[in-house]
């Protein structure tokens, strides 16, 4: 029997690929806070490949550039939500 929409009836239908992209779509903030959280970690990793004669110290990488954008997309999604599920919600 069809529901009408496009979402299965259960999770054993889809393969990984799509499962990922139907949760990407539910919820951005995620794939968002995952890919800005591999960024910052990439540019830190290159500035200590290329840093020169200076002390090993002096340049490792921080995570807390990372874990706060992390933190900030998550409180983002929060509150996004909060508002879809509050604000936005046609009064009846």
């Amino acid at each position: 029997m069809s529901t009408g929409t496009d979402v299965p009836l259960s999770s054993s239908d889809e393969d990984q690929g799509s499962k990922l992209i139907r949760k990407a779509k539910e919820v951005p903030f995620v794939p968002i806070g995952t890919a800005g959280f591999a960024a910052i970690v990439a540019y830190g990793s290159y500035k200590l490949k290329s840093r020169g004669n200076t002390k090993m110290s002096l340049h490792l990488p921080n995570p807390h550039a990372a874990q706060g954008f992390v933190v900030g997309t998550m409180t983002l999604g929060v509150g996004y939500s909060m508002y879809q599920e509050f604000w936005a919600k046609p009064k009846p």
